[in-house]
């Protein structure tokens, strides 16, 4: 009896994976989204108290702005007042210097040749008491320096001034004179003499208002 050989039996294919068909619509599905915390009071509250905290912040920097330019602006202001105060004071000085120093080498100075000219210019020099009184001297002392023939120049060597009051429109000069004479004959002279002016501002003019001589050496 031949036995019978069986044929051994081929192995079976495993199924391929087969991909799953595309989604009608063509879009996947999203993830759903993370869910959204409400938010507490905690962070409510210093939310808040930043907000507030800003506020405060930007209001102080701008009153800090405004203290700042008004300070600013009253310094300036002050200093140019004062500028301005200090300017006028020292115009007002120069002012009285000067017009004082014409007019006591003018109430030294006279030409033998032209008295009655001279003296007239002493009037328009003088205002107040001195103006009076060489108004009242006036035809004496043309008549005694005609008789002299002496002829007189003031020169002003040095002068000062002691005090200035600009609201009352005083003020007051030490002047130190060389005064020349020449008579009509004879040999010239210098002399050198000392004054306290005493001015007075008339119409924005300063004019010598006294006049009185102080001896050479004293303070």
């Amino acid at each position: 009896m031949s036995g019978t050989t069986k044929s051994p039996k081929a192995a079976e294919p495993e199924p391929e994976d087969v991909a799953e068909p595309p989604d009608p619509d063509g879009a996947a599905e999203p993830d759903p989204a993370p869910e959204s915390r409400p938010p507490t009071r905690g962070r409510t509250a210093r939310a808040a108290r930043a907000l507030r905290a800003r506020r405060t912040a930007v209001a102080w920097a701008a009153a800090l702005t405004v203290a700042l330019l008004l300070a600013g602006y009253s310094a300036w202001s002050y200093a140019d007042t004062r500028g301005d105060g200090a300017l006028s004071y020292g115009k007002a000085r120069d002012a009285a210097l000067a017009a004082g120093t014409r007019g006591v080498a003018r109430l030294n100075t006279v030409d033998a040749a032209h008295v009655a000219r001279d003296l007239d210019d002493w009037l328009g020099v003088t205002t107040g008491p001195l103006h009076a009184q060489l108004t009242r001297t006036h035809a004496s002392d043309t008549a005694t320096m005609k008789a002299a023939a002496t002829s007189t120049r003031g020169t002003v060597t040095d002068a000062a001034v002691t005090e200035l009051d600009t609201r009352a429109g005083t003020a007051q000069l030490i002047v130190t004179v060389q005064v020349r004479l020449t008579p009509a004959a004879g040999t010239a002279t210098t002399d050198r003499k000392r004054f306290e002016a005493n001015l007075s501002r008339t119409d924005g003019t300063w004019k010598l208002a006294a006049l009185t001589a102080v001896p050479i050496g004293a303070s």
